[in-house]
């Protein structure tokens, strides 16, 4: 396993690749809780949504720390593991970046979500890069 503090050469496709990750948080009680999601990179941050009122949330609002990893689904041994912090959680009460997401991973005719209004956009900020 190889650390860096930038994304090392060969593994930005993981990124760029419409990938289903798996994002770890910790949960209040210190136990740490995993789900895959959809995100978005823009070369800088981590982009997910999700809404307000779900656990992922609370937990990022709690401890801002988090592991973001993805897996090459041609070479389930290559991975790219994220860790860091973090960076906003800001409203998106119209799901905007749900649609965005959406067509990201292969529906052109993605609509909104029905819980619209309680949509977030998280970011996160990467700080170490981790892979095999």
């Amino acid at each position: 396993m190889a650390t860096s503090k930038t994304i090392p050469d060969g593994y930005l496709d993981l990124l760029e690749r419409p990938i289903v990750g798996s994002l770890a948080t910790v949960r209040i009680d210190g136990a740490p809780t995993a789900t895959p999601m959809w995100f978005q990179w823009d070369g800088e941050l981590i982009r997910f949504t999700h809404t307000g009122a779900r656990q992922k949330t609370k937990n990022l609002e709690a401890e801002p720390r988090f592991s973001f990893v993805i897996i090459d689904p041609e070479d389930p041994y290559r991975y790219l593991e994220i860790r860091g912090e973090l960076e906003s959680i800001e409203p998106d009460p119209t799901g905007a970046f749900y649609v965005v997401l959406g067509q990201r991973y292969g529906n052109a005719e993605q609509e909104p979500p029905a819980d619209s209004p309680d949509r977030v956009v998280i970011a996160l900020r990467p700080e170490v890069y981790n892979t095999h």
